[in-house]
């Protein structure tokens, strides 16, 4: 007898020698050289180092982060603050050595503007360059690359450990004439509003100083007024013909509310020339105050106005002694005079009248 035979019922030997049989043809199949198993191959010998870079350069980015300012007490800040004011500086060369185009936070940008005109002697790059704002680098250059290096430098912008008073008085070392001189009396700088968290000093382009971006930066505190805009009567923010410091001084405010103009109605009347007057026949509250009827950021009635009229002329205006018969004969309540433009359909004149019988605004 064979020793190699197979032993079993009929069945089971039948089935062990199909099985035996497809184990090595799918062998044969997966051995026998294809192109298609080279070129997964190849492809994935390509691929597993780009993925293993691009999660190393994420890994390195957590580690870039700044130190956010909640984390640590004012005596670390202020011990932080004091080894940067005894450390070292250097060039600039070895700031760009690092912060190259592909760093997290690249200083590229700063060469198209003013701070990096060396030919300047009012500019940073002609002081000690990066080290102008930022202090002394070496504890910051000679920090391994697994330390969280913003801790060893004085930091810029709302996240960041270094206090916003350190911050501004770097800013303000230079920036104190004109509009700036009225910094430290204003809104923002009672709230403590860091220079950086409204300025991005490395772009070629600061948003906020220009009208068709300015916008945005404001609307990241000022949420309300962004809602606002959305309104279906608005000044045209939105559409990048006007920004908001046509209206308002961010540095400092004069006893003005960050306007620009401490008077409301001068303010509004050097665009709307024509309500200024002076008029004949004033309308009070125009000659006053524009925004006793109007709000400037937007509303849903017409004309930024803050309620339709009759409602909104009724505040001040009682309708018990008005004459209670119109021109047409018809009597006032219920009549069509006191729909649609109500009061205006016969008092147009609302902001002032210059005709000798206008008193009553009705010319």
């Amino acid at each position: 007898m064979n020793s190699n035979a197979t032993v079993g019922p009929p069945h089971e030997i039948e089935f062990n020698q199909v099985n035996k049989i497809g184990t090595q043809t799918m062998w044969k199949n997966i051995v026998k050289p294809r192109p298609a198993w080279f070129a997964l191959i190849l492809g994935m010998s390509l691929l597993l180092p780009v993925y293993a870079a691009s999660k190393g350069d994420k890994e390195d980015k957590k580690d870039k982060k700044a130190v956010p300012a909640v984390a640590l007490s004012d005596e670390d800040k202020q011990t932080r603050l004091d080894l940067i004011a005894k450390a070292k500086f250097k060039d600039i060369d070895t700031c760009v050595s690092c912060h190259d185009a592909e760093n997290e936070f690249p200083v590229f940008p700063i060469f198209k503007t003013k701070h990096a005109v060396k030919a300047d002697p009012r500019s940073p790059m002609a002081n000690k360059e990066c080290e102008s704002c930022h202090g002394a680098g070496t504890v910051h250059t000679k920090a391994k690359k697994n330390e969280k290096r913003g801790g060893s430098i004085i930091n810029f912008g709302k996240n960041t450990w270094t206090p916003v008073k350190e911050q501004n008085e770097k800013c303000l070392a230079c920036h104190q004439t004109h509009q700036r001189i009225e910094w430290k009396g204003s809104t923002h700088a009672f709230n403590d509003v860091a220079c950086a968290s409204c300025h991005s000093i490395h772009a070629a382009k600061d948003p906020v100083l220009h009208r068709q971006t300015q916008s945005k930066v404001c609307y990241s505190c000022h949420a309300n007024e962004q809602a606002k805009f959305q309104q279906a009567s608005h000044h045209p923010v939105r559409e990048g013909k006007m920004g908001c410091s046509d209206c308002h001084d961010a540095h400092g405010e004069n006893g003005s509310g960050l306007k620009v103009i401490s008077s409301m109605r001068e303010k509004c009347t050097s665009c709307h020339a024509e309500k200024r007057g002076p008029f004949l026949w004033d309308h009070a509250p125009a000659a006053e105050d524009c925004n006793l009827c109007h709000t400037p950021h937007g509303s849903n009635q017409p004309a930024l106005l803050k309620k339709r009229v009759p409602q909104l002329c009724q505040e001040c205006h009682s309708p018990a002694n008005h004459p209670s018969v119109s021109y047409d004969g018809s009597r006032l309540k219920g009549s069509m005079f006191l729909g649609a433009k109500g009061c205006s359909n016969c008092h147009s004149a609302v902001h002032g009248s210059n005709h000798p019988s206008g008193v009553t605004q009705l010319r």
